[in-house]
């Protein structure tokens, strides 16, 4: 045991930091002397019974491992007296974005909802990252800086720019942080977006170096714990091929009617100034040590099963919906059970919640579908092409067409020729564009099945289990109307679950799933 003597003053609290902070603290214990500023003064005062009094000092300690339990069990129970009627909200998403929206946010609720679950998935050890995309000027800065405001900065760590060594050296801690960079060209450098991407793939960082020490070079093992997330804006319509598929890309929308909304927030004389105790304290409350993190998904099996393995890309965008609702269930746990190991257990309205966010972001990512604002731009451009007789249309035709400005109409375009929808005839790129169709548009294709197909199919696979002979009745009719208990599946998966419902001779309905 190491018994240090702290002194009622700013040093003696400092020496306390310094101690607790070093590898000694599992054994130190704190001395306060009652009525005396140092041992020096207690002999002062009564040097007969010194020996005594310094004994009963020591004897009172306190270590530091139950001051600092005592110390969180406090806090703790100030951050949930705090955040309770908060945290006992149904839907906790939709009133963060009604709250910003009062404070003088104009629309982009989806662009809110997500970035807020991302930041509370840093409570995992697999982070959802986000990458905000948009023209200049279009609010990717300013959308992310007031999500941050509703969190404390124990949950992450911005800045603009850094330098490409910055991950191996800062001293910053990052675990179960976020890192938010405000524009994608402070980490352009090679080694830079290197160190990010081990660090969102692995969880850390291992850079070994060299460094000169009074025995000449010697090699240094720099280490840094994560996990971490990673938000970062961009006004890049693609990033890094590599980074790319580490992160959802968000675009804010940048639309005549959203802009009107946007100057309609800046002429209110008068803003809404958010209450952000409640949406701090429960944050603090999430990082508690004593607040559940693990979730169970009873449905993930069945959602694995219905998803279509149509890319590579899916393994890891399928790994970032288990963790956003995974978040989504921890950020809800005062409204979730728990099972028999105290894990939160998510339902099918974690889910369905999710992929109210994500499902398009995720049929986009894999090419199995087209954003709608590109899909326009392909249909305007088809549109003036065939009115024009044949020849090539501009950018500023297709930004009239659509009612854009030049910079949002070139951003869907360039897009759409990325994607192979649209060829440009013109070689020379200081001059305008000259835009004919390309590719046919696919049709759209939903990976993410719906939350009530997901349902049905776990019953189907329950059913299995206790070997059929009790099985909940098969779906209805895809045809018919859901009020009357129809689902609405594909006819494929219908005719699938209809099939597995066949009884045998003997009336047992069995299952080879």
């Amino acid at each position: 045991k190491l018994y240090a003597v702290v002194e009622p003053d700013e040093g003696g609290a400092a020496l306390w930091e310094r101690l607790a902070a070093s590898t000694l603290r599992e054994k130190l214990h704190r001395v306060e002397l009652e009525g005396a500023k140092d041992p020096s003064e207690l002999h002062v005062q009564d040097p007969d019974h010194f020996k005594e009094n310094l004994r009963k000092a020591v004897k009172a300690a306190r270590c530091w491992a139950e001051e600092v339990r005592l110390e969180e069990e406090a806090r703790d129970r100030r951050a949930w007296q705090a955040c309770k009627q908060l945290a006992r909200e149904d839907r906790i998403l939709d009133r963060f974005a009604r709250t910003l929206k009062q404070s003088g946010v104009a629309g982009e609720s989806r662009v809110l909802k997500l970035l807020y679950l991302a930041l509370t998935s840093r409570l995992l050890e697999k982070p959802v990252s986000v990458a905000v995309k948009g023209p200049s000027s279009g609010g990717k800065s300013y959308l992310t800086t007031r999500v941050l405001r509703y969190f404390p900065e124990s949950a992450y760590h911005a800045l603009t720019a850094m330098s490409e060594r910055t991950l191996a050296y800062s001293e910053e801690p990052i675990k179960h942080r976020f890192l938010v960079i405000y524009e994608a060209e402070g980490m352009a450098s090679d080694f830079a977006t290197y160190l990010m991407r081990s660090l969102l793939s692995e969880g850390a960082v291992r850079y070994e170096t060299v460094e000169s020490t009074r025995n000449g070079i010697k090699p240094r093992l720099i280490e840094r714990e994560g996990p971490t997330g990673l938000i970062v804006t961009t006004t890049a319509v693609k990033l890094h091929p590599e980074n790319e598929t580490r992160l959802l890309s968000l675009t804010v929308t940048d639309t005549r009617e959203q802009t009107r909304g946007v100057l309609s927030m800046l002429a209110r004389e008068e803003e809404e100034e958010a209450n952000l105790e409640p949406w701090h304290a429960l944050q603090r409350w999430l990082e508690s040590p004593s607040t559940a993190r693990s979730v169970t998904i009873p449905y993930a099996e069945a959602l694995a099963n219905l998803v279509p393995p149509l890319a590579v890309r899916l393994r890891r965008d399928f790994g970032a919906l288990l963790s956003l609702i995974r978040a989504h269930a921890i950020l809800h746990q005062a409204t979730r059970e728990r099972d028999g190991r105290g894990r939160i257990i998510a339902t099918l309205e974690d889910y369905a919640v999710v992929r109210e966010l994500v499902s398009d972001l995720v049929s986009e990512g894999i090419e199995a579908t087209v954003p709608k604002s590109v899909r326009e731009a392909v249909h305007a451009v088809a549109r003036l092409h065939a009115q024009d007789d044949a020849q090539p249309v501009t950018v500023i035709q297709v930004a009239k067409d659509l009612k854009l400005d030049r910079s949002a109409a070139s951003r869907r375009l360039r897009s759409a020729k990325d994607r192979g929808f649209l060829r440009d005839l013109e070689d020379n790129p200081r001059k305008p564009s000259r835009l004919v169709p390309g590719d046919p548009l696919p049709e759209d294709l939903e990976i993410l099945p719906k939350p009530e197909n997901v349902q049905a199919y776990k019953a189907c696979t329950r059913a299995g289990e206790i070997g059929g002979r009790h099985p909940p009745s098969p779906p209805k009719n895809d045809d018919k109307d859901p009020k009357e208990g129809g689902y609405p599946l594909p006819p494929e998966t219908n005719a699938r679950l209809h099939a597995l419902y066949a009884p045998d001779d003997d009336g047992i309905v069995r299952f080879d799933l």
